[in-house]
């Protein structure tokens, strides 16, 4: 799939709650989901500056697509970069760098997180990003870990 048929998915799935309380329960059951990250990659690395709650994210590229893993000590916060993962791994870089996540604005996210967690998620899109970058530089289509 690509990354707008799964953000039209994942716009379709929210669009099936009114209530922002059902919206919170569905994020925390998406990081529920999220497998647990090897503690090798809980790192000061991995760890994204700009959350209020600690977020590890780690990347590696496989055959030429990005995979990420991550683990949050917050409940909403690991629901979100759920979110990102399910959206933005296993995509190219120049997929990643290219894509407009408009689910953000469409699931109305932004309109009910906090500001800290606003500028936590901010920061979580920006270093998937920068990991895209990163790869895209190198021109890396081998399998080698960040």
């Amino acid at each position: 799939m690509t990354i707008n048929e799964i953000q039209d998915e994942v716009i379709s799935e929210f669009a099936d709650f009114d209530d922002w309380m059902d919206k919170y329960q569905m994020l925390i059951d998406l990081g529920n989901e999220l497998g647990a990250l090897d503690e090798k990659y809980k790192t000061e690395q991995n760890l994204i500056d700009g959350c209020q709650s600690r977020v590890w994210l780690q990347c590696d590229c496989t055959d030429g697509k990005l995979v990420f893993t991550a683990e949050s000590d917050a409940l909403i916060v690991k629901g979100i970069i759920a979110l990102l993962i399910r959206v933005l791994s296993g995509h190219t870089p120049d997929e990643i760098l290219h894509a407009d996540l408009y689910f953000i604005e469409a699931i109305g996210l932004k309109d009910h997180l906090s500001p800290t967690r606003s500028n936590g998620l901010l920061a979580m899109v920006k270093q998937i990003k920068s990991y895209a970058l990163a790869y895209s530089l190198k021109g890396d289509n081998n399998n080698h870990q960040q």
